[in-house]
């Protein structure tokens, strides 16, 4: 970049706080990016005189040892706005630099963008950070274009600009290439940064479930404390890499070489255990940024699981560690175990941890943790690897996603949340790995109290989002693990046909019940009686393995008195390797819960694999747990839309509803916004506008503030009328007494306006036009603080309001999850039509929850909207009333450059 002989303030702009960010480098490891300041001139210098020659010359086509006084002060002297540098920094080092200079181009807003990379951090995909972030924060300045300079012989720099994702146009002056692009976001780049975001966190867990070394920072031979029991894990268990103890009044401990500090380590730490108290944690921690630890498990307690108080500390520990290319599982954390024979990791307070399997697992809570990881391990389910993450300061449910999205040594995730870290991101990411591997989430009530103060609406739209994304919810930790035993070894059922095989009549008709309430077509059963042998079996669940008429078979095996189970066990496994076929086998074996050993299937080391049959005590648990599966598999046989996977916006650029004037509500918004900064509840002619705009239309009204005015508005619309009151706080009435309807004449018009002036005392009335009779539906969109925006739909009135049927959707919608929406709640059946109403148009309100959908997607100033109420009717859904307010849009680190949240 060439450098201008611009005079610059002396007083710099302000450094914008939001530039400041966390980013994952592509090898896993954390640096941060922060704008540049005055403060940094020496040691800018001192990164630039530390570039190599052959760097330098790249990056400036010449020599150039040492950047002149006049070139320092105008590089860290910037506004922020027009030219703008950032800085990756690594502690107190600088590693890489990047800016960009606004370009006199007759009136284009075009910049030029240049950045460098220290020698020994090149290949760790800075350059493609400090370009998203550059973008961004030209974006926000107005700026359209980017131009860069390159020599045509560096070619690491032209392939950053050729893989960020942009259309880049290429010329070629001599030795040098001129690179122009638009910094637009577009599906390409969108896809590009989710893929390095989903590799780079996939890298970063992956190196904390794989350390080559461990320190346990705290170690002690008292397995009564935290230090010892850990440690006691890692050297019992078959950890193949280096431990290192570290306790400063001990030379052994448990027979090993003790340390008094991590930089006494003569070797390279990957992972440091912390089991130390939390006044400790600071001198700790500075021990480990100096030896260079690559992560954190910190087990210790005292953060902010005890409130206000711990949340500063918490936030300064991740602050400091991130800041030092350390990830931070915990605080307060039961550890993490990866049970692949070549690692054999158990850096965990559990005594008992389950055997190798194909199941990842995932819980914030300790204490619970340990209970759940028992369970797993009486129920014989192995695990491939296990994160407890305790406060959840840094490393995530989310980051967990991304790893075992990628690792092949995991089929099903499981995932116990207390809260989440980011919802959107949540969701972007389950619905692209639940299309190949399915997720199953439990939760305590409390996850959804985020944002609302009686937590209701959060709690639905949890519900709600988990089944738009695919994850399958359970109820309790011990559905949890139901399900996870029937993914986890047995194939998904491709229909809701279940056939049931057993020898109890009152089990087998109780099962069909369950099946049936669970909505299952449960044939009837086959019935096999008390003395029943184990030919018999084999026989029964061969037909029912081979029958067309069957997605999945249901045994059950009460003996009535103690009977040798052996032959049993024998028949079901022989029937389900005679028949090879895609339909799953779930047992009620002898009360068994998890995978019995007489009904596993073995692989090396003896673990239960893929093939095995999972038992369940109770055959209610069985169907429970059948259900959800099949609704999941249902889920994942559908179609992705566009964008649905996970990899960018759906339908926002695909298959759009036809009739939409998207630029000319960008400018409506665009003058509402310049008029009232902070946002503000949009007119009702507004509204009107606005909605039009989408091809949405209010059944025509006039607002009139007198009698005559008011018959005046009913000629002009037309007899017959109906007036209403416009204050909000009648409307929201559930007896319709601000409601005067089929007004035929003038002079029910005049006493209808009287009667409403005198009980409302508000003379501004609305005179509209009556709608087609049809069913209340109430379709609204809110900006939730944790989800972004988030729709919601139901039938009106009173009682369904109390009951709360109410469907919710994050936003935006494909054309299936629209008319999932309209038939989530309850009441939707409806709409199908009863013997007192026909069927209703649903089709028209599908359209108009797309329209909507389009809306949000398109202005993201958009903060409520609400139409209420809605009459489905046979012929259209026609809006009664619709209110809206806008506002300035909140920040959406998720849509924006790479950054950990």
């Amino acid at each position: 970049m060439t450098e201008s002989a611009e005079t610059v303030p002396d007083e710099p702009a302000p450094a914008p706080q939001h530039w400041y960010a966390d980013v994952l480098a592509s090898d896993g490891g954390v640096v941060r990016l922060r704008p540049i300041t005055p403060a940094d001139a020496d040691e800018l210098q001192r990164f630039h005189t530390a570039l190599s020659e052959r760097t330098r010359y790249l990056r400036y086509f010449g020599p150039y040892p040492r950047i002149s006084p006049k070139d320092l002060y105008r590089t860290t002297h910037v506004d922020y706005h027009d030219r703008v540098g950032l800085v990756v920094v690594l502690g107190d080092s600088i590693i890489a630099v990047g800016r960009y200079e606004l370009l006199d181009r007759s009136g284009k807003r075009s910049a030029e963008v240049a950045f460098v990379v220290a020698d020994g951090h090149q290949g760790r995909g800075l350059g493609s950070i400090l370009l998203e972030h550059l973008a961004g924060a030209a974006a926000e300045n107005g700026i359209e274009t980017f131009v860069a300079e390159v020599l045509a012989e560096n070619t690491v720099m032209v392939t950053v600009f050729r893989e960020a994702g942009y259309q880049v146009e290429r010329s070629r002056d001599g030795s040098v290439l001129h690179l122009e692009f638009a910094i637009d976001p577009t599906e390409a780049l969108r896809s590009v940064r989710d893929a390095r975001e989903r590799a780079s966190e996939a890298r970063s867990v992956g190196n904390l479930l794989a350390p080559r070394s461990v320190a346990v920072i705290g170690a002690t031979p008292s397995t009564g404390r935290v230090g010892g029991v850990v440690l006691a894990n890692l050297l019992d268990g078959s950890y193949h890499g280096a431990v290192y103890p570290v306790n400063p009044g001990r030379r052994s401990v448990r027979g090993v070489h003790a340390y008094p500090t991590v930089r006494d380590i003569p070797d390279e730490v990957d992972l440091a255990v912390v089991a130390v108290p939390a006044t400790e944690i600071g001198s700790v921690l500075d021990d480990c940024m100096a030896k260079g630890v690559k992560g954190l498990l910190v087990l210790s307690a005292g953060f902010s699981e005890t409130g206000e108080q711990g949340r500063g500390p918490e936030a300064e520990l991740v602050a400091a560690a991130r800041g030092h290319g350390m990830r931070v599982v915990g605080p307060s954390a039961l550890g993490i175990a990866n049970t692949d024979p070549a690692i054999g990791l158990n850096a965990t307070l559990a005594t008992v941890l389950p055997g190798r399997g194909r199941i990842g697992f995932f819980c914030q809570s300790g204490p619970l943790g340990v209970a759940i990881l028992a369970e797993a391990a009486t129920r014989n389910l192995g695990l491939s690897t296990f994160v407890s993450a305790g406060n959840r300061a840094d490393v995530s449910g989310n980051d967990l996603l991304q790893y075992w999205d990628t690792d092949a040594d995991t089929d099903v995730i499981l995932l116990y949340l207390e809260s989440f870290g980011n919802p959107r991101k949540f969701s972007r990411i389950a619905r692209r790995v639940a299309r190949n591997k399915p997720i199953v989430a439990v939760s305590p009530s409390r996850l959804a109290a985020r944002g609302n103060s009686d937590g209701e609406l959060d709690r639905a739209v949890v519900r709600d989002l988990f089944a738009q994304s695919g994850v399958v919810q359970a109820e309790s930790i011990s559905e949890m693990f139901d399900c996870a035993a029937l993914l986890g070894y047995q194939p998904l059922p491709r229909g809701p046909r279940p056939a049931i095989v057993g020898n109890s009549t009152a089990l087998n008709w109780l099962t069909a019940d369950a099946a049936r309430s669970e909505g299952l077509n449960a044939a009837e059963p086959v019935d096999l009686g008390p003395q029943a042998m184990p030919e018999d079996y084999l026989t029964a669940v061969t037909a029912a393995l081979r029958s067309d008429e069957t997605d999945a078979v249901i045994v059950i095996f009460a003996p009535p008195i103690p009977l040798p189970q052996t032959g049993y066990a024998e028949a079901i496994r022989t029937a389900v390797a005679t028949v090879s076929g895609d339909k799953p086998v779930l047992t009620t074996f002898a009360s068994g819960d998890g995978i019995p050993d007489l009904l596993a299937v073995r692989g090396p080391g003896a673990a239960a694999i893929r093939g095995s049959i999972p038992s369940f005590p109770d055959p209610a648990r069985a169907v429970r747990a059948l259900a959800r599966v099949q609704r999941y598999a249902r889920w994942r046989d559908r179609p992705a839309t566009p964008g649905h996977d996970g990899t960018g916006r759906p339908e926002a650029e695909h298959n759009r509803p036809a009739g939409i004037d998207s630029e000319r509500a960008v400018a409506l918004m665009a003058g509402w916004m310049a008029d009232s900064g902070d946002g503000r509840r949009l007119a009702d002619d507004e509204t009107v506008t606005l909605l039009a705009c989408y091809g949405i239309s209010v059944v025509d009204f006039r607002a009139v503030r007198d009698v005559d005015s008011a018959v005046a508005a009913a000629a002009e619309l037309g007899y017959p009328v109906a007036a209403k009151a416009t204050n909000e706080s009648w409307r929201r009435r559930p007896d319709m007494s601000w409601v005067r309807l089929d007004l035929w004449r003038p002079e029910a018009v005049r006493q209808a306006y009287r009667d409403l002036v005198e009980l409302c005392g508000d003379p501004l009335l609305h005179i509209q036009r009556m709608a087609p009779k049809g069913v209340g539906c109430v379709l609204r969109v809110q900006d939730d603080p944790a989800f972004g925006s988030v729709i919601e739909f139901g039938l009106s009135g009173p009682i369904i309001e109390l009951l709360g049927d109410r469907a919710y959707r994050a936003l935006p919608l494909s054309a299936e999850e629209a008319a999932a929406l309209i038939d989530a709640p309850r009441a939707a059946p409806l709409l199908n039509g009863t013997p007192a109403s026909p069927r209703v148009d649903k089709a028209a309100l599908i359209d108009l929850t797309r329209r909507i959908s389009a809306l949000f997607d398109d202005l993201p100033e958009m903060r409520e909207l609400s139409c209420e109420p809605v009459l489905a009717s046979p012929e259209s859904a026609a809006i009664l009333y619709a209110r809206a307010r806008i506002g300035p849009q909140p920040s959406r680190f998720d849509t924006g450059p790479r950054r950990l949240g």
